[in-house]
C-alpha cells in the first residue's frame, strides 16, 4: 500500500513537471513567433540600406503593352511608384525600385511595352495612341511627325536597355486576352538574344488559381514554362517570388567568377548633377572640348541625361553624363510638368549609374537646401563626389582668405559631403576645368581601394583602447574581435563583435569617424557593418543545460 502511493506520487510529480515544461515551451514559441525575425529585411534596415542600388542584382520586367507590367512592378516594390492605367503605352522610360523577398534584396526594372518588332509605324502610333496634335501648339507638323516618329522606338531602345543589365526576365503576358502575335515574336525575340539569361514566364491576370492554370495551357507553346499569377490580387506571386530568388543566388556565384574581368574593362561614369542653371553643360562642353550639350541662360534647357566619352592624355577614359538640373519636389509637382518630373528622374537614376558624382553649385549663390538634399542622394547611394563651384570667376576681390572662409561655409552647409574635395573652377572662360577630372580620378582610386587586414585592425584597436564602448546598466560591455574589409565601391567595412546591440550610436559615429582620419578614403563614403558573433555549440549547450536546471528547480 505505501509502495503505491509513493509511485502514485512519483506519477504525480512526473506529470506535473511535463505540464510545467509544455507551457513553458509554449510561452517561449508565442513569444518567438510574436517578435519579428533578426533577420528579417524589415528590422535590417540599416543594413539594407547601406547597400547601393548598383550593388544590387536586377530583375527586368518585359512585355507586350496593356498586360499589366506596372501593376506588378508595384505589387513587387511596394506602394504605387508607376501609374497604372488601362491604356497602352503609358509606361515610356525605366522605373528602378528596391524590392526584397525573404532574405534576399534586389531591383525591378518597369519598362515600356515592346511592340515595333514587326508592325508598321502608322500601327504603333495608333496602338500606343500618341498623337500630333496635343500639346505641340506652334510646332511645325513635319517637326512634329518626326519627333512623334521616334518616340516608340526609344520605348524599345529603353526596354532593351532594361533587359540587357537585368539578371532575371519577367516575361508577362496577359491571361484573359489569350496568346497574341506579339507575345511570340517578344519570345523568339528574347530566345534568339538573350537565351544566356533566366527567362521566366508570367501569365498575368488569372486571379482564380483554377481557372489561372486553364488560361496559362495555351502559353506553353512558347518554349518556357507558364506561371499564373495576379498582379492587383497578389495570387501566385510568392511562387514567382521564390523562383525569382533562386535564380539570382545562382546569379550572384556567377558575378563574383566575373568580378576580375569586370574590374580590367571598367570605364569609371562621371554625372555632373546640381540645381537648374548652375553651369553643368557648360563644365561638360569645356570638358569635351566642343558644344555637346545646348548652353542657354533659359533654366531647364537640358532634359534628358546625356552620355559622352572622354579619353585624356595619358589614356584613360571617363564617361561623363550630364543632367537636368534638380528643382525642390513641390516646385516641379506645383509646375505639373511632366517632362520635368522625368528629366528630374533621370537625374537621380544617372547618380545611381555613376562611380563619381560631381556636384556643382554657382559661386555666387548661397548653398541651398536642395544642395544638400542632393548630397545626401549622393551620399546614400554610396558613390565618390567632387564639389564643383563653378563661376568662381564672378567673386570680386578673390583671395586665399576668401577661399578659406568660402570652404567653411560649404563644409558646414553641405555636411554629409565634409569628405568631398572642393574643385573652384569657371566653365565660361574654361579655368580650372581640368582639375575637376583629376580629381574624380583620385577620389574613383579611393573608392576601389583595399585596406590591409593587419592595417586595418591596427586602426580599430587603437580607437578602442583611446575610447572604450560604453557600459549598459547591467555592466555588460561591448567587444570587438577582428575588421576586415568585405567590398569596395564603396570601401564597407564589418567589425566582428560579441553584441552589437551594446555599440550605440554616438559610438559608432566616433568609430566612423576614427576610421576615416587615420585610414584615408578622402572623397568616398565609407559603410560600416557590426555583426554579432554566433553561439558556439559549447555556449548553446551551457545555455540548454542551464534550462533544465530551472525546470528542475520550479519542479
Amino acid at each position: 500500500m505505501e509502495r503505491r502511493k509513493k509511485m502514485g506520487r512519483r506519477m504525480r510529480s512526473i506529470t506535473a513537471r511535463r505540464r510545467m515544461k509544455r507551457n513553458w515551451t509554449w510561452r517561449r514559441w508565442r513569444k518567438r513567433r510574436a517578435a519579428p525575425p533578426p533577420t528579417s529585411p524589415r528590422t535590417s534596415t540599416a543594413s539594407s540600406a547601406s547597400i547601393p542600388d548598383s550593388k544590387l542584382p536586377k530583375v527586368a520586367v518585359i512585355g507586350r503593352p496593356n498586360v499589366g507590367k506596372s501593376a506588378l512592378f508595384n505589387r513587387l516594390v511596394g506602394g504605387n511608384r508607376a501609374i497604372v492605367v488601362d491604356e497602352p503605352g503609358v509606361t515610356r522610360d525605366r522605373l528602378y525600385g528596391r524590392s526584397y523577398w525573404g532574405d534576399q534584396e534586389f531591383m525591378v526594372i518597369d519598362t515600356g511595352g515592346v511592340i515595333t518588332l514587326s508592325k508598321s509605324q502608322a500601327g504603333v502610333m495608333e496602338e500606343l495612341a500618341i498623337t500630333t496634335t496635343v500639346g505641340m501648339d506652334g510646332i511645325p507638323m513635319a517637326s512634329r511627325e518626326a519627333a512623334i516618329a521616334r518616340m516608340p522606338s526609344m520605348i524599345e531602345k529603353q526596354a532593351v536597355a532594361a533587359v540587357e543589365e537585368a539578371a532575371v526576365l519577367l516575361f508577362l503576358v496577359d491571361g484573359q486576352a489569350g496568346l497574341v502575335a506579339a507575345d511570340i515574336e517578344i519570345a523568339d525575340w528574347l530566345r534568339r538574344n538573350f537565351s544566356h539569361k533566366c527567362i521566366i514566364l508570367a501569365v498575368n491576370k488569372c486571379e482564380s488559381p483554377r481557372k489561372g492554370q486553364m488560361q496559362a495551357l495555351e502559353f506553353w507553346s512558347l518554349g518556357f514554362t507558364p506561371l499564373p499569377i495576379s498582379a492587383i490580387t497578389g495570387t501566385g506571386t510568392g511562387e514567382l517570388l521564390d523562383m525569382v530568388c533562386s535564380e539570382l543566388k545562382k546569379f550572384e556565384v556567377l558575378e563574383e567568377l566575373d568580378d576580375v574581368e569586370e574590374d580590367e574593362n571598367h570605364v569609371p561614369a562621371i554625372s555632373i548633377v546640381g540645381r537648374p542653371n548652375v553651369g553643368k553643360s557648360s563644365i561638360l562642353n569645356a570638358l569635351v572640348g566642343e558644344d555637346r550639350t545646348i548652353v542657354s541662360p533659359v533654366s531647364g534647357t537640358t532634359r534628358d541625361a546625356i552620355d559622352t566619352e572622354l579619353t585624356i592624355k595619358d589614356g584613360q577614359k571617363y564617361k561623363l553624363i550630364d543632367t537636368a538640373g534638380i528643382r525642390r519636389r513641390a516646385a516641379v509637382a506645383s509646375a505639373g510638368s511632366t517632362t520635368e518630373t522625368l528629366s528630374v528622374k533621370r537625374a537621380f537614376s544617372a547618380i545611381r549609374r555613376s562611380d563619381v558624382v560631381a556636384l556643382v553649385i554657382e559661386a555666387m549663390a548661397c548653398v541651398s537646401e536642395q544642395d544638400y538634399k542632393i548630397a545626401e542622394r549622393i551620399e546614400k547611394e554610396g558613390k565618390a563626389c567632387v564639389i564643383v563651384v563653378n563661376k568662381w570667376d564672378t567673386i570680386p576681390n578673390k583671395n586665399n582668405e576668401s577661399t578659406t572662409h568660402y570652404e567653411q561655409d560649404v563644409r558646414e552647409k553641405l555636411r554629409v559631403l565634409d569628405w568631398a574635395p572642393i574643385v573652384y573652377c569657371s566653365a565660361i572662360n574654361g579655368n580650372s576645368v581640368e582639375k575637376i577630372i583629376s580629381a574624380a580620378s583620385l577620389v574613383e582610386e579611393e573608392r576601389s581601394r583595399r585596406l590591409g587586414t593587419s592595417i586595418l585592425n591596427q586602426v580599430v584597436r587603437e580607437a578602442v583602447a583611446f575610447k572604450a564602448p560604453p557600459r549598459t546598466r547591467g555592466g555588460k560591455r561591448g567587444r570587438v574581435y577582428y575588421t576586415t574589409q568585405a567590398a569596395v565601391r564603396p570601401p564597407t567595412f564589418v567589425l566582428f563583435v560579441n553584441d552589437a546591440k551594446l555599440f550605440p550610436e554616438p559610438y559608432r559615429r566616433y568609430m566612423h569617424k576614427q576610421l576615416r582620419s587615420d585610414a584615408g578614403f578622402p572623397g568616398t563614403p565609407i559603410r560600416l557593418l557590426w555583426r554579432s558573433r554566433k553561439r558556439t555549440d559549447r555556449q548553446q549547450r551551457r545555455s540548454n543545460t542551464e534550462a533544465r536546471s530551472a525546470l528542475v528547480a520550479l519542479s
